[in-house]
């Protein structure tokens, strides 16, 4: 049985199947992948079974062997191949985890996609930011040509604030501040330093007139999980309101959001997971960046609990509900993702 850390700063640690480590043959899987890529015509269903039968601790291995065995590169033979969000799928199904969070960090960030850098900055923990930052620099995405360069520690925070000069500054310095990492992981509270936080956040928002985002941002990025909990606890016992209710009233925008997601991590990750994926079907059309970012962020860790979870919120199944909104290939390798999860469970 693997194990994979969770993505979110108030989760820890899920079991993951994949193939059992007595049954891993990545030999094997490196030739099914390389026959279903060889000759005429392309056999994406077996594409999707050995991707989906492994865990991504798996996928490496196996993409090593097949340039071992073959002196080939897997993706790019699967670019060769593929294409549209099937290609996308299984390209970012095969990156190790760090990568793959910084690819999709650097896309976001360049097409000022804020629900994305939310979704990652708000909700990573400190070593998974800190491994974000370090391979930053050497990131392409599909579609840019041009390198990423001195992107390590300073530069990361001046491509935040370089590309989201059109956004509220008040957002763009809890974006920098979370991409820090330097959340507290404290696990004991101390009574009197909440208090001293909930006044704070009291002055700071409904209790003047005004809101200093600056006092929010320094408590809600770098204050430890239990502290928080017990501070929006405290908070609300003291002033008769949510501090949900506090930053709804307060602040607008992406800040709010930002905001609102830390909140909301801290408070129950799988309501707001949950809320990620129900947000990517609205409006005229799916957005299939997030979606699958979502997908390949929660599949060894906690996929089945959100779905779960999405269903109480809306009735609606997850699965039913992405089965609704894709097609072709792209819809098969979803549906076997999710199926591996049901059985995970």
């Amino acid at each position: 049985m693997y194990h994979t850390t969770g993505t979110c700063f108030v989760q820890g640690q899920a079991c993951v199947k994949g193939t059992e480590a007595d049954q891993f043959k990545p030999e094997e899987a490196a030739q099914q992948l390389r026959a279903a890529m060889k000759g005429l015509g392309t056999d994406e269903w077996r594409i999707i079974r050995v991707l989906t039968d492994h865990t991504n601790q798996q996928r490496q291995v196996i993409k090593d062997t097949y340039k071992t065995s073959f002196g080939r590169d897997l993706i790019d033979d699967l670019k060769d191949d593929l294409g549209g969000n099937f290609l996308r799928l299984c390209v970012y199904l095969m990156l190790p985890e760090r990568e793959f969070d910084a690819r999709c960090l650097h896309y976001a960030i360049h097409n000022h996609q804020c629900d994305t850098l939310i979704d990652i900055l708000a909700t990573r923990t400190n070593s998974r930011i800190h491994g974000i930052r370090q391979i930053y620099e050497a990131v392409t995405v599909p579609g840019y040509t041009a390198p990423l360069v001195d992107l390590y520690q300073r530069d990361l925070d001046r491509d935040l604030d370089e590309y989201l000069l059109d956004v509220v500054g008040d957002f763009r310095r809890v974006l920098t501040g979370l991409a820090q990492g330097g959340r507290s992981e404290e696990r004991t509270v101390d009574q009197a330093e909440v208090d001293k936080d909930v006044e704070e956040l009291f002055k700071a928002g409904v209790g003047r007139l005004g809101t200093d985002e600056d006092v929010f941002t320094r408590i809600l990025v770098t204050r430890s999980v239990p502290h928080l909990r017990d501070v929006f606890d405290a908070y609300h016992e003291k002033h008769q309101q949510q501090i949900e209710a506090a930053i709804e009233q307060e602040m607008s925008g992406n800040a709010k959001a930002a905001f609102l997601a830390i909140v909301r991590c801290v408070r129950d990750p799988l309501t707001h997971f949950a809320t990620c994926f129900h947000e990517t079907f609205k409006g005229p059309g799916t957005d299939d960046e997030r979606l699958m970012q979502l997908i390949v962020s929660h599949s060894e860790v906690d996929l089945q609990d959100i779905a779960d979870k999405y269903e109480g919120l809306f009735s609606r199944k997850l699965k039913q509900d992405i089965r609704g909104e894709t097609s072709g290939d792209y819809r098969k390798l979803l549906m076997k993702i999710m199926d591996q999860a049901e059985e995970e469970e």
